[in-house]
C-alpha cells in the first residue's frame, strides 16, 4: 500500500468528501431541474430514486472490482472522472434537460414530468454518481486488514461518510447556492473530488499526464460553466439568480418588468410600466375588495399570502386608497427584489414566513385574504387543505372575502382545481369562480356572508377608475357559482402533485398541438420555418 495510505487516513478523508459530495450532487440536481420542472415532490422522488439506483450499482460494481483488483489507483481515476463530469453539468446540462423536454414534448402524450425529469436524471447524474457508489466497498477491501477490526474499521468508514453526508446536506442549501450559485456549487464538490484524486496522484509520482489533462479540463469548466445562464436566449433579463427556495428571473419588456420562478414558462409578479391593469389575474382578483365593500370603509385590511413582489398589494393601493396591505412570502430574496426592480411601496409590511404558519401566529381579522401560492405544478399542500382554508375563514371579518388564484384550469373530471373548488366550498357558503381570458388561471372568491354578488354590483357602480370599473363589470358577468362536491383535499390526504401533473400534461398538449402537427407532415424544417 502507498505511503499516503499507509495510516488510513487519507482512505477516510476520502469516503468523508464522497459522501460530501453525493449529497451535493443531490441537492444541485434538483436546483438545476426546478427552473425546468419545478420543485415538488414529483421531481424530488424522481432524483432521490434515480440517485439511489446509481449508487446501488456503484455499490455492486465497486465491490467485484475490488475483489479482482484491489488496486486504488482505480478507485482514484474514478474520481478524477466523477469530478470532471460533475464539473461539465453546469456547462451542458441545461441544454440536455431542453434537448430531452424537445424530443420528449413530440413524442409522448402522458407524464412529461416524469419521463423528462426521469430521463434528464440518467443521463445527467447516474454515470457520476455511479463511479461515487463505488468508493465506499473499494475503501472496505482497502482499509480492513483482519477480521479482528473488520467492524471498527468499516463502522469508522460509515461514520466518515455519514458526517460528510450532513455536511454536504446542509452546505449547498444554506451556504454555497444562495451564495455563488448552483453552477459554483457543481464546481466546488467537483474541485474537492478532483483534489483527492490529485493528491493521491501526486504523492505516488504517477498518472502525470492524466492528472495534467484533467486540471485543464477542469479550468475550461470552470470558466464556460460558472456564469451560465439558465435562460440563455434571454437579451433582456435585469436579474437572474437563485435563493434557499427558487431560481429567480426578473426579466423586462417594452411595457413590463416580469418575475419568473420558471426558465420557460410562468409569471410570479409583474409591475407595468404605465401603472395600468396587468390583463392577468391580479385584475380578476381586485373584485374581493369590491365584494368586501372596501370602497365605502374609512380603513380596510388586505393580507396577501404568497406576496410575491407586490402586484396585488400595489394594485389595491392604487385603486382603494382607503387600505393596509400587508404580506407574507417565504422567500426574502424575492422580497429584496420587490424593492428592488418592482417599486413596492415602504408602507407594505412584508413578513418572511410560510403563509399557513402566519396564520396560526396571529389573532388578527381581515377585509380580504388573497391566496396566491401556487406556482404551476408546485402547489404546497398545507396550503390547499381543509384545514388551511377553515384557517383564512377564521381570519376573515364577517364581510370578508378569500380570492384563491388557481393556476391550472382544465375541464378534465377530477383535476386539482375541481378538488380545490370542493374543498373551499366545504368551509364557505358563498363561493364564485371565474376563468381569466387568455390563460389557464381560474380566480375564486369564498365568503361567510350572502349576497356578495349583489354587493359586487352595488360597489362597482361608485367605483371611479374606468378602467377599473370595466374589469369589475367583465368579472361580474363572468362570475359563475359553485355547488360543493365531496373531492376533499386535508392534511392528512393531498395528492396535489399528482394532480397538478395531470392537468400540466394537458396544457403541454394543448399547447404543443399545432407544433406536432407541423413535425409530423414536414419534420424538423417544418417547425424551425414555422417559428
Amino acid at each position: 500500500m502507498e505511503s499516503i495510505l499507509k495510516n488510513k487516513y487519507y482512505l477516510y478523508m476520502t469516503e468523508f468528501f464522497a459522501g460530501m459530495s453525493v449529497m451535493a450532487v443531490e441537492l444541485g440536481a434538483s436546483r438545476l431541474l426546478a427552473p425546468y420542472f419545478s420543485s415538488s415532490q414529483i421531481v424530488w422522488t424522481i432524483i432521490i430514486g434515480t440517485i439511489m439506483i446509481a449508487m446501488a450499482l456503484g455499490n455492486i460494481w465497486g465491490g467485484r472490482s475490488a475483489d479482482k483488483d484491489p488496486n486504488p489507483d482505480k478507485l482514484y481515476m474514478r474520481l478524477l472522472i466523477a469530478a470532471l463530469w460533475i464539473a461539465a453539468i453546469p456547462v451542458v446540462g441545461k441544454y440536455i434537460i431542453l434537448g430531452i423536454s424537445a424530443i420528449l414534448v413530440m413524442s409522448v402524450n402522458n407524464n412529461f414530468l416524469i419521463l423528462a425529469g426521469f430521463a434528464a436524471c440518467m443521463v445527467i447524474f447516474v454515470f457520476p454518481l455511479f463511479l461515487l457508489g463505488t468508493v465506499t466497498p473499494s475503501l472496505v477491501k482497502y482499509t480492513v486488514d483482519s477480521l479482528n477490526d473488520s467492524g471498527k474499521t468499516v463502522g469508522t468508514l460509515g461514520a466518515f461518510n455519514t458526517i460528510g453526508s450532513i455536511i454536504g446536506t446542509f452546505m449547498p442549501t444554506f451556504v454555497t447556492i444562495p451564495a455563488v450559485g448552483t453552477a459554483i456549487t457543481f464546481l466546488i464538490f467537483s474541485g474537492i473530488l478532483l483534489l483527492l484524486g490529485l493528491v493521491y496522484f501526486i504523492s505516488k509520482k504517477a498518472k502525470g499526464k492524466a492528472c495534467a489533462l484533467a486540471v485543464f479540463l477542469f479550468i475550461v469548466c470552470s470558466i464556460f460553466g460558472n456564469s451560465g445562464s439558465f435562460a440563455f436566449w434571454e437579451e433582456r433579463l435585469l436579474y437572474e439568480g437563485e435563493s434557499i427556495y427558487n431560481y429567480l428571473q426578473v426579466k423586462e419588456t417594452d411595457d413590463s418588468v416580469i418575475l419568473s420562478t420558471n426558465v420557460l414558462f410562468g409569471v410570479q409578479s409583474i409591475m407595468k410600466k404605465d401603472d395600468s391593469l396587468t390583463g392577468m389575474y391580479y385584475d380578476y382578483a381586485l373584485a374581493a375588495p369590491v365584494m368586501a365593500g372596501v370602497n365605502g370603509k374609512e380603513e380596510a385590511e388586505i393580507l396577501v399570502l404568497g406576496m410575491g413582489t407586490g402586484t396585488y398589494a400595489k394594485q389595491c393601493i392604487q385603486y382603494f386608497g382607503n387600505v393596509s396591505v400587508e404580506g407574507v412570502e417565504i422567500d426574502q430574496k424575492i422580497t429584496d427584489l420587490a424593492g428592488e426592480y418592482f417599486a413596492l411601496p415602504d408602507t407594505v409590511e412584508v413578513t418572511t414566513y410560510d403563509g399557513r404558519a402566519y396564520l396560526q401566529a396571529i389573532d388578527q381579522k381581515y377585509d380580504v385574504i388573497m391566496v396566491d401560492a401556487y406556482q404551476d405544478i408546485t402547489i404546497p399542500f398545507q396550503m390547499s387543505s381543509i384545514e388551511f382554508f377553515t384557517l383564512v375563514r377564521d381570519h376573515l371579518k364577517e364581510d370578508g372575502i378569500m380570492v384563491v388564484n388557481m393556476n391550472m384550469h382544465s375541464e378534465e373530471e377530477g383535476n386539482i382545481n375541481e378538488y380545490l373548488s370542493d374543498t373551499i366550498a366545504n368551509v364557505f357558503d358563498e363561493v364564485y369562480t371565474v376563468d381569466v381570458r387568455g390563460s389557464t388561471n381560474r380566480e375564486l372568491f369564498a365568503s361567510t356572508n350572502a349576497g356578495v354578488l349583489d354587493i359586487l354590483t352595488a360597489n362597482v357602480e361608485g367605483l371611479e377608475n374606468d378602467e377599473l370599473t370595466d374589469m369589475m363589470q367583465r368579472v361580474s358577468e363572468g362570475l359563475v357559482e359553485y355547488k360543493k362536491g365531496e373531492l376533499l383535499l386535508t392534511d392528512d390526504k393531498a395528492p396535489v402533485e399528482l394532480l397538478g401533473m395531470s392537468v400540466i400534461d394537458g396544457i403541454i398538449q394543448d399547447e404543443i398541438g399545432y407544433y406536432k402537427k407541423i413535425f409530423k407532415e414536414e419534420g424538423i424544417e417544418g417547425i424551425l420555418n414555422s417559428m
